[in-house]
């Protein structure tokens, strides 16, 4: 391993008090800018600071994340703020039902990146809920909590995500259940598939790849992934956003198996296009 440059140690606790005071500074933006909106716009507003929140972190943490998809289903935001011009995939389809985004799951980075350019409520581990400002913003942000070794919790959140998206809410979902090393995408959980075909909501395959630095979050505590992270000058990320694919009156484990190969085909596209850009 190369040796550190004096400055590379300080980064984690810098950003580590520039991801708090980000994080309180916006949340009270946020509790402001709903308190002025009517109720028909609170899920707009919410959704704006969602991804002004996540483009911020982005640049805090030296995130250089490249996106590509299908443009023509990407929206502009709104002008009215920092991240005005920014693309977003839009969480619900033209009838109104909402989307289901399914991504490889690498680091802690990954909830970044999906606030930056989804909109979309992410379906995350129980336990987070109660982590200092981490489980507070998740929670304002309505996050769904699954304890993943409880049927009972895995059926009410799958019954959550069917009324989400019934609502015309997006749902991001990282089906492999944890975080895992490397390009392989590991086998995926049925819940979210068992939602979208429940409601016949659109899939939206993604994938994500990192380059430079080792970024996987793997047998370490969070705060040892963020340490290690967070002295990176620089990460540089590519995003592969894939076509909607078809859920109605479709087999849920064909569409898990489709699923599947389409984000195992976008993670090695977006490592080529990482590896074209070196």
């Amino acid at each position: 391993m190369a040796s550190e440059h004096p400055l590379d140690a300080l980064r984690f606790p810098l950003r580590a008090a520039g991801f708090v005071g980000l994080t309180f500074g916006m949340y009270g933006l946020l509790e402001v800018d709903t308190a002025l909106s009517s109720a028909a716009d609170r899920e707009v507003v919410l959704h704006t600071w969602m991804r002004r929140y996540g483009r911020a972190l982005l640049k805090l943490y030296g995130l250089d994340v490249r996106a590509s998809g299908l443009s023509g289903l990407f929206q502009q935001e709104p002008a009215r703020g920092p991240a005005a011009g920014a693309e977003y995939y839009p969480g619900r389809d033209p009838a109104g039902v909402g989307r289901v985004f399914v991504m490889n799951h690498r680091s802690a980075l990954d909830i970044m990146v999906t606030l930056a350019f989804f909109e979309a409520t992410v379906v995350s581990r129980s336990d987070l809920a109660g982590w200092p400002v981490v489980g507070m913003a998740a929670r304002r942000v309505g996050t769904l909590f699954v304890d993943r070794s409880s049927k009972r919790s895995g059926s009410a959140v799958v019954q959550a995500m069917c009324t989400a998206l019934k609502r015309g809410r997006g749902v991001m979902v990282y089906p492999e259940g944890t975080t895992f090393s490397g390009d392989e995408v590991r086998p995926f959980r049925a819940g979210a598939f068992t939602a979208a075909c429940r409601v016949g909501a659109q899939i939206v395959p993604v994938g994500l790849a990192y380059g430079g630095a080792d970024s996987s979050y793997v047998d370490e505590s969070f705060a040892a992934h963020m340490a290690r992270v967070s002295r990176a000058r620089r990460i540089p990320a590519a995003l592969e956003v894939g076509a909607p694919l078809a859920t109605a009156g479709q087999n849920v484990d064909a569409v898990r198996d489709e699923s599947h190969q389409a984000v195992q085909a976008l993670v090695h596209r977006a490592r080529a296009r990482l590896a074209s850009d070196i």
